[in-house]
């Protein structure tokens, strides 16, 4: 079978090796279709700061189920699924309490362990999910950054009625953004990029502000009126974008942490000690998010065919992340074939 291996930062090669077989307790899937998000794309310009080379990438698909390992009983062959793609050890303390999802020694399929970037992947059965018969291949590869809104907007508390801010319009922004919507919140959502703001309109988001042409605190005071807003979501990974969230929100607002750094920012604590401020880290998901996810997918609460970009073959991974650079904020989830 074909495997995709990035042997160093905006390199992937490609080797064949032996179909493998599941063991017990686990199963053997077909992969169908790979979503490459933004933390992928750090992994191509060699700046994601908990990755290393070569690496096998791949942890959002979709991917039709073909067997079954001893004691695996409750998944039927030929199903669609997918799959969680976290490492855990299972005993440390924040797996003990039930937060797996950052366990001390938290491993993720494509960056710190091999991800699903190959015909045939095998994994425990108790990480997959089932998928509704009437998904696309495409809606279940995005069954994973749905997972990460949903997760994201649930450590923000209870969000209905409240005036929320998402900065950030690129694929997981706009994600949270409808799930705040969807969560009864009034969202605004920000960004540079004109082209990533219209298909938040697409997907339902009315407020937008081009961050570049209007601040943060009169877009704030134009859709939410003197109130303001109470809640945000960092999305971009910038300090710039963080400085102006925290002097932004209203005193006793809660910021959630969801870009990936790749740079650390300077925050000014100051603000954030005597606003009260709360800063929020949120990472990944856990099953049950992946869960709701499907659902959300399912109900149609979050719209996802506006974000599609592009499909690429297998064995043209590496055009995709040019395709990806070379479009820049016009490059939404572009999808890889197999």
């Amino acid at each position: 079978m074909r495997q995709a291996i990035m042997t160093s930062p905006g390199k992937i090669v490609f080797q064949n090796i032996e179909k493998p077989k599941p063991g017990p307790g686990e199963v053997l899937l077909k992969i169908k279709r790979i979503g490459v998000c933004g933390s992928d794309v750090h992994v191509w310009h060699g700046k994601h700061p908990y990755t290393s080379y070569p690496v096998i990438q791949g942890h959002e698909f979709s991917a039709t189920l073909v067997g079954l390992g001893d004691g695996v009983t409750n998944f039927k062959v030929g199903s669609l699924v997918t799959a969680t793609p976290q490492e855990v050890c299972g005993v440390c303390g924040p797996c003990r309490r039930g937060d797996y999802h950052i366990c001390d020694q938290l491993k993720v399929r494509g960056f710190q362990a091999p991800g699903v970037a190959q015909d045939y992947f095998i994994t425990q059965a108790d990480k997959i999910v089932s998928l509704p018969e009437n998904f696309s291949l495409e809606q279940g590869a995005f069954v994973e950054p749905v997972s990460v809104a949903v997760h994201s907007t649930q450590k923000a508390g209870e969000i209905k009625n409240k005036n929320v801010v998402v900065l950030g319009a690129g694929p997981i922004g706009n994600l949270i953004a409808q799930s705040a919507k969807a969560g009864g919140a009034n969202v605004l959502i920000t960004d540079i990029s004109e082209y990533r703001l219209e298909i938040a309109k697409k997907c339902g988001i009315q407020n937008i502000s081009n961050s570049r042409i209007e601040k943060l605190k009169v877009a704030s005071k134009r859709v939410f009126g003197e109130k303001g807003f109470s809640v945000a979501f960092e999305c971009v990974g910038i300090e710039e974008t963080m400085s102006n969230v925290i002097e932004s929100i209203e005193k006793g607002g809660t910021v959630v942490v969801v870009g990936v750094f790749g740079e650390k920012p300077r925050v000014d604590l100051g603000l954030v000690q005597d606003r009260e401020l709360k800063l929020v880290g949120t990472l990944m998901y856990k099953y049950e998010d992946y869960v709701q996810a499907t659902k959300s997918i399912e109900n149609g609460s979050v719209i996802l065919e506006p974000l599609f970009s592009k499909h690429f073959k297998f064995e043209n991974y590496n055009e995709a992340y040019n395709f990806i650079d070379q479009q820049g904020e016009r490059s939404m989830k572009v999808f890889i074939d197999l």
